[in-house]
């Protein structure tokens, strides 16, 4: 199997001249691919549908997993899953789910169903778990449909809860991530899309997918996209910090090239001090298969761009990032990537890496766990 050696991305392909590139942070991890499973179309469990996982979790301690659901409560209630998966060999064999969570509002009733009630409805898409409290961190991404005769404007939500679902409290979002009308703030469907706790559990990061309305305009196949990375004291709940990120191109032209096409983070990992894991997923109508790149990004070596309204015009420091691993070049099928975490260590004492794909509830894609070994 190949190793995949890191590789600096260059920032000379950043044309705003506003944007002061920054020295790559020193590390250098590799990853090897191990195997990948795949959890059955439309497998049930606990009178539920498996699908739509759209974020994964490891509690070491216990040995267990932590997965989120994307549905709406439309296919069932807004939830989330616990599962084993069994290594034999160093390789995933098999999963089996363990208990599924209903999520619960601040009222303590369950979420309602999208199609009929989007108001009072959700749209989880990460969550975490806290060894030291005994709890998850979850987030939703609101909603912004603006049509002739309907219109939907919720805020995104970042919350604690505890394990059996119930509502714990909410972070205090920044204003810049309050839904509106005017294209200002989150696009739909782009919004908290990642989460992950810092080493000791006293810091959460979470990310915007794509770009805010007033930072950049959506990534194309000829350019990327700044987006914010968000940084928040675990106990007040407060956001302290934000990071200007330089999203890739689209990997793929779409076909047709008027279809469908995006690149986004869709999810984060704290790697160690200021080091977070990026994940890049890209999609073009035409290819089935997601283009996945992993990398490496130094939150130290950035401007803290909390009080610049807009990225427009202005002067700061991205983030830099280093290239972990493209998943094209390992042959593979990756579908829609949308989770990771650290696992286990592996029996030879290095660590792994999971990853995790939302299928969308569709029977033409899959729910697929991927395992690596970082070496």
């Amino acid at each position: 199997m190949r190793k995949l050696l890191l590789a600096f991305l260059p920032f000379a392909i950043i044309s705003c001249s506003s944007i002061k590139p920054a020295t790559t942070a020193n590390q250098n991890p590799t990853l090897r691919y191990i195997n990948t499973i795949e959890v059955p179309f439309n497998q049930e469990f606990k009178n539920t549908v498996v699908g739509g996982l759209s974020s994964v979790d490891y509690d070491a301690k216990n040995d267990l997993y932590y997965f989120i659901c994307d549905d709406r409560s439309i296919y069932n209630d807004a939830r989330f899953y616990t599962a084993k998966i069994q290594l034999t060999a160093d390789t995933l064999n098999h999963i089996a789910f363990q208990n599924v969570v209903a999520l619960k509002n601040e009222a303590g009733q369950k979420y309602a169903n999208w199609e009929k009630y989007p108001d009072s409805s959700i749209d989880p898409e990460e969550m975490r778990y806290n060894p030291k409290t005994k709890s998850v961190v979850w987030s939703s991404e609101g909603a912004r449909v603006i049509a002739k005769d309907f219109e939907v404007i919720q805020n995104p939500s970042l919350q604690y809860a505890k394990l059996n679902g119930d509502y714990s409290n909410a972070f205090e979002l920044p204003s810049n991530l309050n839904m509106q009308k005017e294209e200002k703030g989150p696009r739909s469907n782009g919004v908290l899309e990642g989460i992950t706790f810092n080493k000791d559990y006293s810091v959460v990061y979470t990310n915007v997918e794509e770009p805010l309305y007033e930072d950049d305009t959506e990534a194309t196949t000829t350019k990327g996209g700044l987006i914010r990375i968000f940084k928040f004291d675990a106990k007040s709940r407060k956001n302290t910090a934000q990071y200007a990120y330089l999203l890739d191109p689209i990997a793929h032209e779409p076909n047709p090239h008027t279809g469908f096409a995006v690149n986004g983070i869709s999810s984060i990992q704290f790697y160690d001090d200021n080091h977070l894991f990026i994940l890049e997923r890209s999609y073009s109508v035409g290819k089935q298969a997601c283009t996945i790149k992993l990398y490496l990004c130094d939150l130290s070596k950035a401007t803290d761009i909390k009080n610049i309204d807009s990225l427009q015009n202005q002067e700061f420091t991205v983030a830099p990032k280093k290239l972990i691993l493209n998943m094209d070049e390992l042959g593979i099928f990756t579908d829609n990537i949308e989770g990771i975490t650290f696992g286990p260590k592996l029996a030879n004492g290095k660590q792994s890496l999971l990853f995790v794909t939302d299928n969308n509830f569709s029977d033409k894609q899959k729910t697929q766990v991927l395992l690596f070994e970082i070496e």
